[in-house]
């Protein structure tokens, strides 16, 4: 999958993810698009008592919010590969199948995997 063949929801999650990675300066951004097309947006959340990373803070909130599965998620970073863990919260909300879309600060989609 390039850049401009990316379909248009799944551009809107990488778009919210790097909006919200900027707006809290923080290492990384989220989102997640559920069953019912509802995103969930999220940064890193790196306190003395609680460390999350921004894909499983957006999967918890999404949670939280009542969603019983996803249709996708996506990670802005500057890490090479999306963490197993990150995978494995995709994953128990949204199936195996579930794909996690990695792209760079500037926005461009540098990877795509499965939660599985």
């Amino acid at each position: 999958m390039t850049e401009t063949t990316l379909d248009p929801e799944d551009r809107k999650i990488i778009t919210l993810a790097r909006s919200a990675r900027a707006r809290n300066a923080v290492p990384e951004g989220a989102a997640v698009r559920d069953e019912t097309g509802r995103t969930y947006v999220a940064g890193t959340v790196a306190l003395d008592s609680l460390r999350l990373s921004a894909l499983r803070t957006a999967v918890a909130m999404a949670v939280a919010s009542g969603a019983k599965s996803l249709e996708a998620a996506a990670v802005v970073s500057e890490a090479a590969d999306v963490s197993a863990e990150d995978r494995a919260a995709v994953r128990d909300l949204g199936g195996p199948a579930t794909p996690v879309l990695l792209a760079g600060p500037d926005g461009t989609l540098r990877g795509r995997v499965d939660a599985g």
